[in-house]
């Protein structure tokens, strides 16, 4: 049992597929961010309406049944007379004469209302349409609209990723700017000690003296304001992932992987870009509309067929019952010129969304040289300010050594200090500077995979 437990550690810690599929913290968070953000949920709401749109116009191709059914109780209104007794009368007066009886009754003439009373009206109506053009190209705009709402979604989903992203990097050049202000603080501390001990031996001076609790001041003051910034990008990745403002956001050191950068700043194709397809969809919309306004003369025909009751007082029986079928034609020949208007109004609107179209790729094409031309500029100075810090921490390190032996003055440690400090966080700074512009890189050729 022993052994096999050790395989098992063994294959978790040493398996290269559980090491690929290992996720970062700020993976972690751009998924936490697309489960659980408020405006994601709601693109997600009007994906799921657009789809129900399309469900609707794809139920209009198929029958309906209905249930209708009235009652109608009548009294006055029109009459019809019918001479039943001037016609039969004199017949049956022949015949009593005849006979020698009474057998045969005179009789009145009768008066019907034309509004029937008392009579019910049911029955079940089932209809289709057999040819409408207007509801094949409504169901290619449903269509087309559900391919929308998606884009828009992909669109939230991008920009979402990215904010995460150049959030979690200003959290941690805050973090890190802390720690290179807190080594400093140690050193200036230090030498404020040093100094006033050799002030209090009478070997030092007033002025070492002031000049280096200047400096912890300094220090202090810079160490309270990347805090500060410290707080502030920890709550703002807080809000995009909709957690508490207050929860602890995990630091967790960022390098940029140069290989991708390389295959990101040799990419150049923006047809996938979800704004270009969502741009395209519209047009495609519209060309849509264009064609069922200039078919707007296509006959449109319906069927029907009735199964139903009709009669009087309430009597159900075979006469009363009944079976219709039947054919609905209509042909628009005269609106008033309404149909023209609309093809004009689809052709502007086609034009509309072409000239957006334009601008849109226009737009791209030059947001993605700048944002390259910006990745450069930042690699340049991350190298830069690499060679800088080492040379600030080459000179501190001499500068630290001769002050100690007496060698340096005071004003030359602490120009080294502010010279290793300012580099330092120069470093920091760059690095994660040359991130977020990579970030940006790759929202502008939408390569996220979440």
């Amino acid at each position: 049992m022993k052994k096999v437990f050790l395989l098992f550690l063994g294959y978790l810690f040493f398996n290269p597929f559980s090491a690929a599929t290992a996720q970062t913290v700020l993976d972690q968070y751009i998924l936490e961010g697309l489960e659980n953000n408020l405006v994601l949920k709601e693109k997600n709401i009007e994906l799921e309406r657009s789809l129900l749109a399309l469900k609707d116009a794809k139920s209009f191709f198929l029958p309906v049944l209905d249930f209708g059914a009235s009652y109608t109780l009548a009294s006055g209104g029109r009459t019809i007379g019918f001479p039943v007794g001037d016609l039969l009368n004199p017949v049956y007066s022949t015949l009593n004469q005849l006979t020698g009886t009474n057998s045969f009754p005179q009789l009145e003439n009768v008066s019907e209302q034309l509004l029937p009373d008392n009579f019910y009206d049911a029955r079940f109506r089932a209809s289709m349409p057999l040819v409408n053009t207007d509801l094949i190209y409504q169901k290619q705009i449903r269509e087309k609209q559900v391919l929308l709402s998606e884009y828009e979604l992909k669109i939230y989903r991008a920009n979402l990723i990215q904010d995460i992203k150049l959030a979690y990097f200003n959290f941690c050049t805050a973090y890190t700017a802390i720690e290179v202000i807190q080594s400093s603080k140690g050193l200036v501390e230090q030498n404020l000690r040093d100094n006033q001990s050799l002030m209090a031996n009478g070997k030092g001076l007033p002025s070492s003296v002031l000049r280096a609790e200047s400096e912890v001041e300094n220090i202090n003051a810079l160490l309270i304001e990347a805090e500060s910034r410290k707080r502030n990008a920890a709550h703002y990745v807080n809000f995009l992932l909709n957690r508490p403002i207050d929860t602890e956001v995990i630091f967790e050191e960022q390098q940029a992987n140069l290989a991708e950068l390389a295959e990101l700043m040799g990419e150049d194709d923006l047809t996938g870009r979800p704004e270009l397809l969502q741009i395209q969809t519209a047009e495609s919309i519209q060309e849509t509309a264009i064609k069922a306004g200039k078919n707007y003369w296509v006959p449109k025909v319906n069927t029907y067929a009735d199964l139903g009751s009709q009669s009087f007082d309430w009597a159900f029986d075979q006469d009363s019952r009944y079976a219709l079928w039947g054919l609905n034609l209509s042909v628009p020949v005269f609106q008033g010129g309404r149909n023209r208007n609309q093809i004009y109004r689809s052709e502007l609107g086609l034009k509309s969304v072409q000239n957006q179209k334009d601008l849109l790729s226009d737009k791209l094409v030059l947001e993605l040289q700048l944002t390259k031309n910006e990745v450069r500029t930042n690699q340049t100075a991350l190298r830069s300010a690499e060679k800088k810090y080492e040379s600030s921490a080459a000179y501190f390190r001499l500068v630290d050594r001769g002050f100690r032996e007496g060698a340096n003055s005071l004003i030359e440690f602490l120009d080294a200090r502010n010279q290793l400090t300012q580099a330092s966080l120069q470093k920091t700074i760059n690095s994660y500077n040359l991130l977020k512009s990579m970030a940006q890189l790759e929202r502008q050729l939408t390569t996220q995979t979440y």
